[in-house]
């Protein structure tokens, strides 16, 4: 099991990001959230296995086709991560 913590920079805002990814990320069968952040970036934390975890950092560089990602930041998530399923949250 991996977990992750994700930010993503670039017009990824306004673009179906937060519901692209997830589709993705149930697609991987992967738990955790996603949610807009107040500065324009989105951010997210995925849980699950390790080839699923990267296979979402890997999608998360593309995003959507309407997304234009410019930096994508992926590290260990600390705490707790007994998510379950895969939800977006409110912007935050």
């Amino acid at each position: 099991m991996n977990a992750i913590h994700l930010r993503i920079r670039g017009r990824v805002q306004g673009v179906g990001y937060r519901a692209s990814m997830t589709r993705e990320a149930r697609r991987l069968g992967l738990s955790g959230w996603v949610r807009n952040r107040l500065d324009g970036s989105v951010e997210g934390a995925a849980v699950g296995d390790d080839d699923a975890v990267a296979a979402l950092v890997e999608w998360a560089h593309r995003g959507p086709p309407a997304a234009r990602v410019t930096e994508v930041e992926a590290r260990p998530l600390a705490g707790p991560s007994g998510f379950e399923g895969f939800e977006q949250l409110p912007t935050a």
